[in-house]
């Protein structure tokens, strides 16, 4: 595929990074050449300094032959117009970064108007995450995904006491059909291996048949689990604190929004009906807790500052507020999260370089792909005999930690994989990858290489 991406900041740096992997031309357009030249040091792909909106630029690219344009400067008029630009030049699909509320209430005009064919929403794709865990607390329908003859289900260790203390080499003995592909632990997803323990308070994510899934659901479901979530406090008043407060308080909840710049804080007072928004500083805990902080069921922080929404995550952890989720847009702090016992860590740059990597595989190849608590992704891809994954043995395939296997649908059969498992064409492949390891998963999909002799 041949892929331009304009704007190098963390999003179109992420992006690439997702797709670098893969059998694809990269170009980036940046104005910036320090920007540019960050890119040349830590990636493949070919780099441009320019504007965007020049159309001669975008000639002299030969924009008509791209498969992809995709825009993500921090300007919305900016990312519309360009991307509007390049479709009008022949691009074939082109994707354009709106951020702006205003933007949400006319998109779909937007989008004819402007013959955009996807619009990317960074802070409404990790809104959507968190409501969806602290509103319908399942992250899977009813605690099971179900795709022909495999199922996951998702269900709290305590259900099931017994597995409690153990390891996975344990739990295949307990479980011979059955596979442990997930775990999350203190609001972090882990891909568990070996000598990894599940402890009591750990959700667990098994998979296997239906029809023994079935059973499991049977012992671990918990019958009228409705959400009784009325006060969620929120730091930070941006574009997630805009879009959380008000599908929250659609929902029904009250909603407090902490927001340090004085202006924003008032522009939030009139924009957003039934929340409270407050003017102030996120991190005096004393005025959180006149602000009631302890009586609170959900405390989410989406300042600009990971730092930030990390500290005031602990905070509220230790105050027992049941649910609290911080957004992180940097992997370096993942060590520190697993320590932390947060319920929920969400990183919106990874959220959306999953959305695009979905569309540029395109749904020859990913079947059907469902988010597990934001960070980790389960997919289904028919496997193609040029790819590398397939007509090899699992063990030979040398998959990272965070990538995993987790079944097989060949034909009416369902297979449990192990590493002498061979991946044959026509083959629908579930494959769960944390969105950190986009480019793992891309890896796998990519056509060999042929040596001609």
């Amino acid at each position: 595929m041949e892929i331009l991406i304009l704007g190098a900041g963390k999003l179109g740096t992420r992006i690439a990074e997702a797709l670098s992997e893969g059998n694809h031309s990269i170009t980036i357009i940046d104005k910036d050449s320090d920007v540019v030249n960050r890119i040349n040091q830590q990636l493949d792909v070919m780099t441009v300094q320019g504007d965007g909106r020049d159309t001669g630029l975008l000639k002299e690219l030969k924009i008509a032959s791209f498969d992809f344009f995709i825009a993500v400067t921090t300007s919305d008029e900016t990312n519309i117009i360009t991307a509007s630009f390049a479709k009008k030049m022949g691009a074939n699909m082109v994707m354009a970064r709106v951020r702006d509320p205003e933007h949400m209430n006319q998109m779909e005009l937007i989008k004819e108007a402007f013959d955009i064919d996807v619009t990317l929403n960074p802070d409404l794709a990790l809104t959507n995450e968190i409501y969806k865990y602290l509103v319908e607390k399942y992250t899977l329908s009813n605690g099971v995904y179900t795709s022909g003859r495999f199922s996951l289900l998702e269900f709290k260790a305590q259900r099931i006491p017994s597995v409690i203390g153990k390891n996975m080499i344990h739990l295949r003995d307990m479980y011979p059909d059955l596979l442990v592909i997930a775990i999350s632990k203190k609001g972090k997803i882990i891909i568990p291996h070996g000598e990894d323990v599940i402890d009591a308070d750990d959700f667990v994510y098994m998979a296997g048949d239906k029809d023994d899934i079935a059973i499991l659901n049977k012992k671990v479901h918990e019958r009228g689990k409705f959400t009784n979530i009325s006060k969620v406090m929120i730091i930070g008043g941006g574009k997630t604190g805009f879009y959380l407060g008000k599908k929250l308080s659609e929902f029904g909840a009250s909603v407090k929004i902490i927001e340090k710049n004085k202006s924003r804080s008032q522009a939030l007072s009139t924009q957003l009906r039934n929340v409270m928004v407050l003017h102030g500083d996120g991190t005096d805990i004393e005025m959180l807790l006149d602000e009631n902080l302890d009586d609170m069921d959900a405390f989410v922080t989406s300042t600009g500052f990971d730092e930030e929404n990390l500290l005031l995550a602990l905070t509220a952890k230790n105050h027992n507020i049941k649910d609290v989720i911080a957004k992180v847009s940097h992997e370096s702090y993942t060590s520190l999260i697993e320590k932390m016992g947060v319920d929920m860590v969400l990183n919106p740059l990874d959220i959306t370089a999953s959305n695009v990597f979905r569309i540029v595989q395109g749904d020859k190849k990913i079947l059907s792909a469902v988010l597990i608590q934001g960070q980790a992704e389960l997919m289904e891809i028919i496997a193609h005999n040029d790819m590398y994954m397939c007509n090899t043995k699992i063990s030979d395939l040398d998959l990272p930690d965070d990538v995993l296997i987790s079944g097989i649908r060949r034909g009416n059969e369902f297979i449990i994989p192990d590493g002498d498992t061979v991946i044959v064409p026509g083959d629908r492949v579930i494959i769960l990858g944390l969105l950190s390891a986009l480019e793992e998963l891309e890896r796998l999909l990519k056509k060999k290489d042929i040596l001609v002799i």
